[in-house]
């Protein structure tokens, strides 16, 4: 009140909006005590009328409705002195929370009207000794913060309901945020609405359920009570010793598709429970294409993909060195569909050889046509199918096996939506397979697909789409060399083109590379090629007991490399000799620059937890080293990437090695489209050396760089 002690009428002025409002004033003679909340109130009045937004029905809310809460306190002859002190102290210090609140942008300014609306609605409750859990309730569901201001209330807070208005306000705050939903009950598992949440959760996340189920605690027991018949079936897993095995069908036993019994007839035998699964995957994957999302997929997915590496996968990658009969007859009795699943669910793990000569050629002795097989599998994980088919170079040889009209459809298919999902595996997966697309006809089609999502999304303003497929737009045509598409220049990213020597040397100008080698046969066979190569006037060697090191003599820049000796693999010297000569560069401050793996591929993963960040240029000398690029870029973002699609080969590695090296040890800049023609000039096996992919040809590092930019 601006005058306490008379009746007036005053103008309030909101910003630039003038209005003349009539004050309800209450009795004169207000003792001193009430008089000094009533002028904090009015000064929190003003305060409020000076945040931003406050308009309208919030600013009549701040003049006319506190104004109206102040005089109905003081009329109220059922509240003594006291009573009436409660109402405006709580008033008061509710207000100055609020603004406080909207300052620091933690409340709308709008939740100033549900609030009042409460408060006033409290009063009588609060005077008549009754709970105000209702009006808190329905306040917050009208704005969850108004509702928790006002349970915070000085005025309400010995009210007989706080406990019952605290339970709905958590109530409404989980409902707000159902991810607070499990450690809120874990905590408090008698929360009223309990069951209730326990089921959203079970119907939206049931593996949390599983988890939490399986525990021995208040949560476990609210589980086990719950009469919602998921959450009967997810407890009694849970309580099963290989519940686990069951909980990928978890949908098919809720629905009434399967049993127990049913899956305990598969469980024992790991074919009949891979085949099992397989068959329920599809089920689940036509499912999907319908928009209709079943329970525990992640769980299925994550379930065939460890069965399939621990029953097949394993086996004939161990044998790899066996005759094709006797490596392969673990999988002699799957199906098509099965094969496909094997293939799409380990792609991390599985060989190069146990792909090209194994799972892929199986499936075309079992079926004839590849649109059929998708079809089969209802197009589940297809673009991880075409990104590894492509990335073996078996892209074409699957196109071909439909007709014309089917792979244009598929490949439109495999580009569309890649700016959909929450990552960018989809769009580097179509940027690695174009460049292994040897059809013109289908590469045409898949760029003017790229060119139509381009335009599609800048016509919707889509920001995320308008990168993807610009850059994909960009160096599907840098593929062509009359484009003369510089990417460097129009993605802001490093030359890919060539390799500056000097960006490869450490302050002193020397460059280092480092070399994995491997104590299998093959790996002693490299080393002995390496050595033949490099021990000559042009290097000078020194060793040690576990390492070799060569240092350029020649006129130009100074190139050393280190190479762990191929020593026992049986006995893990091997991996002593690697260890110790990381510890000896790292303790000498050098970072190698050049980063060179020589092993099959089954070592592939060993090099590259010991990659050092500090590599420019990374050369992956082993069968299928292009499925790892990801792996690279995420320790060095921007290196240059050697691998090969199918083969590694020392016919290769040799002379591609050698090279590199020749080029450096002269002081000249490393260009890759010279060096590529020169090694194409020796006379080098055509089909090994065309697996080789060249860093200017890498489409998924290049686009992982220039996204990343983009964003930066």
């Amino acid at each position: 009140m601006r005058n306490l002690r008379m009746k007036k009428f005053y103008i309030v002025v909101v910003f630039f909006c003038v209005s003349a409002v009539i004050q309800a004033q209450p009795p004169a003679n207000i003792p001193s005590g009430r008089s000094y909340f009533h002028e904090q109130i009015d000064n929190s009045q003003k305060a409020i009328l000076k945040l931003n937004g406050v308009e309208g029905a919030v600013a009549n809310a701040a003049t006319a409705q506190i104004d109206g809460l102040q005089s109905a306190i003081e009329a109220d002859a059922a509240l003594d002195n006291n009573g009436k002190l409660k109402f405006l102290r709580g008033l008061s210090e509710s207000l100055t929370s609020y603004i406080n609140g909207c300052r620091s942008n933690r409340y709308d300014v709008d939740m100033l009207i549900p609030f009042l609306s409460g408060f006033k609605q409290c009063i009588p409750l609060e005077e008549a000794n009754k709970s105000i859990a209702g009006v808190v309730r329905t306040t917050a569901r009208k704005n969850y913060d108004a509702g928790q201001l006002l349970l915070n209330n000085f005025a309400y807070e010995k009210n007989v309901g706080v406990k019952e208005a605290n339970d709905e306000l958590t109530s409404e705050s989980l409902r707000l945020h159902p991810e607070n939903i499990i450690p809120t009950l874990s905590e408090h598992p008698d929360l009223p609405n309990a069951d209730s949440f326990i089921i959203v959760i079970a119907n939206k996340d049931p593996e949390i359920i599983y988890t939490h189920a399986a525990a021995s605690d208040g949560l476990a027991e609210r589980i086990h009570k719950n009469p919602d018949t998921l959450v009967k079936i997810i407890y009694r897993m849970a309580k099963m010793p290989t519940g686990r095995q069951y909980f990928p069908f978890l949908d098919e036993i809720y629905a009434g598709n399967m049993t127990f019994e049913q899956i305990d007839s598969a469980i024992d035998n790991n074919s009949k429970y891979y085949k099992l699964l397989v068959k329920t995957e599809i089920d689940y994957a036509d499912r999907v294409r319908h928009r209709d999302m079943p329970l525990a997929k992640k769980d299925m997915d994550g379930r065939i993909s460890s069965k399939a590496l621990e029953v097949y996968i394993n086996e004939i990658n161990a044998l790899h060195e066996s005759p094709d009969n006797v490596r392969f007859k673990v999988i002699d009795n799957l199906s098509p569909e099965e094969l496909y699943y094997l293939a799409v669910s380990t792609e991390e793990e599985i060989y190069t050889s146990s792909y090209v000569r194994g799972v892929y050629p199986r499936i075309w002795k079992r079926m004839s046509r590849a649109d059929s097989l998708l079809m089969n599998v209802r197009f589940d994980h297809f673009k991880k199918w075409i990104k590894m088919a492509a990335n073996y170079n078996d892209l074409d040889d699957f196109l071909k096996r439909m007709d014309k009209q089917s792979s244009e459809v598929l490949m439109k298919a495999f580009v569309k939506g890649l700016d959909k999902t929450n990552n960018l595996e989809d769009a580097v997966d179509v940027a690695n397979s174009y460049a292994s697309i040897a059809d013109k006809q289908v590469q045409k089609l898949v760029l003017n697909e790229v060119q139509y999502n381009l335009q599609k999304a800048k016509a919707g303003n889509n920001r995320r789409g308008t990168d993807i497929y610009s850059i994909l737009n960009i160096l599907f045509l840098s593929m062509d060399s009359t484009n003369h598409v510089d990417v460097s220049k129009l993605l802001g990213i490093p030359p890919v083109y060539y390799m500056p020597n000097k960006n490869l040397q450490d302050s002193a100008g020397t460059i280092y590379v480092q070399q994995f080698f491997y104590g299998d046969e093959d790996g002693r066979n490299g080393y002995d090629q390496f050595r033949g190569l490099f021990d000559n006037s042009n290097w000078k060697v020194t060793s040690t007991a576990q390492w070799v090191v060569h240092t350029s003599t020649t006129k130009g820049a100074k190139v050393v490399i280190y190479s762990n000796k191929p020593l026992d693999e049986k006995k893990n010297l091997d991996a002593d000799a690697q260890k110790a000569l990381v510890e000896y560069l790292d303790t000498n401050g050098i970072g190698p620059t050049i980063v060179i793996h020589r092993g099959h591929s089954y070592y592939l993963r060993s090099t590259l937890q010991q990659l050092p960040s500090s590599a420019e240029i990374v050369v992956l000398g082993s069968c299928g080293g292009y499925q790892s690029l990801n792996k690279v870029l995420t320790t060095c973002p921007t290196a240059h990437i050697v691998a090969s699609k199918q083969t590694g080969s020392q016919q290769i590695n040799g002379p591609l090695i050698k090279g590199i090296m020749d080029v450096l040890r002269q002081g000249k800049t490393l260009n890759w489209q010279v060096l590529w023609a020169n090694l194409a000039s020796q006379g080098l096996p055509k089909d090994l050396f065309n697996d080789y992919i060249p860093p200017y040809k890498n489409l998924g590092a290049l686009f992982i760089m220039a996204y990343n930019h983009i964003q930066q």
